[in-house]
């Protein structure tokens, strides 16, 4: 059985992160000065860890029951194993992002969006998993 506590707040989470996950993290921060962007951009990114960190471990729950139910550790093992593939992907890929960035004085705000929009994507997954 899933565990509730873990399960809600990540459900609620992804509902909460979905509304906007095809716009630009940057574009939704709207006009400003490029500190103003940046603070938006960085407490945004902030929101994305802290739902990504509660999917994670509604995943680890599932993959635990499913691992107990087959008397195996495969299911937790591979989900750490991705998740360790994922973030060294979506640090090199973001980091690849803000280095083309047209703009380098913008480099940081789209290395930071970056990081929000594939954050988004991962909670879906693992959400996902979790179910």
């Amino acid at each position: 059985m899933q565990h509730p506590a873990i399960l809600q707040p990540a459900c609620l989470a992804v509902m909460f992160l979905t509304l906007p996950a095809f716009a630009d993290p940057a574009l939704e921060c709207g006009q400003g000065s490029q500190e103003e962007i940046g603070s938006c951009v960085a407490n945004g990114e902030e929101g994305v860890e802290a739902a990504l960190l509660n999917a994670l471990e509604a995943a680890m729950v599932s993959a635990a029951e499913q691992d107990n139910s087959f008397g195996g550790t495969e299911v937790e093992a591979a989900l750490m194993e991705s998740q360790t593939a994922w973030e060294a992907f979506r640090a090199a890929h973001c980091a690849f992002a803000g280095a083309v960035h047209p703009v380098r004085e913008d480099a940081g705000i789209a290395t930071r969006a970056c990081w929000t929009t594939l954050g988004r994507a991962r909670v879906r997954e693992l959400v996902r998993f979790a179910k």
